[in-house]
């Protein structure tokens, strides 16, 4: 069982990487596109992102984890503390500053399983270096020090969450048919409309997670505490 202060933070990074507005977006295209059996085709691109990202953050992990026991007399010290403050604050400043012009949205050309395992990989490609709940989970895992039983769960964990609400859209579909046909035109209009002021969001909640973070690690209770 990890700690909870590992805990909560990546488990609040998880619920915030379920705001996603491309995984969402796509979802919500493929429910409404009017195919007869949107499953396989919703399922092969959220099975492929998810995939794709357990084994982004294993790689990160392992390859973290090494670097830190090359370096183990940082891993600990103030230095790598304010480096996450100070990275956690460009991230939040830039948040409010960052343009929030809508682009078009990302849209399968087809719902062939191929096309979708496609569009998966080319989301986990393309978001990869952006996608900052979930690096900044990793680096709060990673700096934890964390057995490889341990973190490798709280991925897999992580992922699921992560694609949990499309998930639930699809069941909800499943259930209710064409009458949750409006509310979800409704939902992919503000998905689209909404995506680069989501990022903001996003971009400003995760660089606030790494400064509080980073705090705890440079030890700000025993600087309070001596000043």
């Amino acid at each position: 069982m990890p700690p909870l202060d590992v805990l909560l933070p990546v488990l609040g990074l998880a619920l915030l990487d379920t705001l996603s507005p491309t995984t969402l977006g796509v979802s919500l295209f493929v429910l409404l596109n009017g195919a007869r059996r949107p499953a396989r085709p919703l399922l092969a691109y959220l099975g492929t992102v998810a995939l794709f990202y357990f084994a982004l953050g294993c790689a990160l992990m392992l390859g973290l984890g090494a670097a830190l026991n090359h370096l183990s007399h940082l891993a600990d010290s103030p230095a790598v503390g304010w480096g996450m403050v100070v990275l956690g604050g460009a991230l939040f400043v830039y948040s409010w500053v960052m343009p929030t012009k809508s682009s078009a949205p990302r849209r399968p050309a087809s719902l062939r399983t191929t096309t979708m395992i496609g569009l998966g990989l080319a989301t986990g490609l393309l978001e990869a270096g952006t996608a900052l709940p979930y690096l900044g989970a990793i680096g709060v895992m990673g700096t934890a020090g964390l057995a490889v039983t341990t973190w490798m769960p709280m991925l897999a964990a992580y992922n699921l969450i992560m694609v949990l609400p499309p998930v639930l859209l699809y069941l909800g579909h499943r259930i209710f048919g064409e009458r949750l046909r409006p509310r979800l035109e409704r939902w992919r209009e503000k998905v689209d409309s909404g995506s680069r002021e989501a990022l903001a969001w996003i971009i400003g909640i995760v660089g606030l997670v790494l400064v509080l973070n980073g705090l705890q690690q440079v030890g700000i209770d025993t600087l309070l505490s001596t000043s």
